[in-house]
């Protein structure tokens, strides 16, 4: 398995962005008035791999070996490509970063956590929070829903990288 990737994600692979975001993967998206030119450029500058469902990216010199053609629509077939390019472990760093910022989630502090109806969450819930927009995670529906999603993409991923 490669180490994981740094990825930027265009703005027709927000919804991916926030899934890989929820596997731990340190994922840019790239500002939605940005042009061709300065996307490529932020992968670039950023060291990091362009993701994109858009054929006219590839067209650009500077895309070549920087940039992945994903398939557009099913988030699915999307997971099995980076599946197969990169070999995510999709749980083994599992809803650590913020789906909206990207930053690393740190342990909620204790006003933070009173953010959080007491029946919303687990008794003995450890809560996380982003310490740049402040938003508080715990492990509710939309967890559990994001989770199995994760499960599934995990179980794929094997058969393309068994062992």
């Amino acid at each position: 398995m490669e180490t994981a990737p740094r990825c930027l994600c265009d703005v027709m692979l927000a919804r991916l962005a926030r899934y890989l975001r929820a596997a731990g993967l340190d994922i840019a998206l790239a500002d939605a008035a940005a042009s061709d030119a300065q996307i490529l450029r932020e992968a670039i500058d950023g060291q990091r791999w362009l993701l994109t469902a858009d054929r006219k990216m590839m067209e650009h010199k500077a895309a070549i070996g920087r940039t992945i053609l994903l398939p557009l629509g099913s988030l699915d077939d999307q997971a099995a490509a980076l599946s197969e390019k990169f070999g995510i472990d999709w749980l083994g760093r599992a809803f650590t970063r913020c789906l909206v910022d990207n930053a690393p989630l740190k342990p909620a502090s204790p006003e933070q956590a009173r953010q959080v109806p007491p029946d919303a969450r687990q008794p003995q819930e450890d809560l996380l929070a982003c310490p740049d927009c402040g938003r508080v995670y715990w492990r509710g529906s939309h967890y559990r829903r994001m989770r199995k999603k994760l499960e599934r993409w995990q179980e794929m991923a094997r058969r393309f990288n068994p062992g």
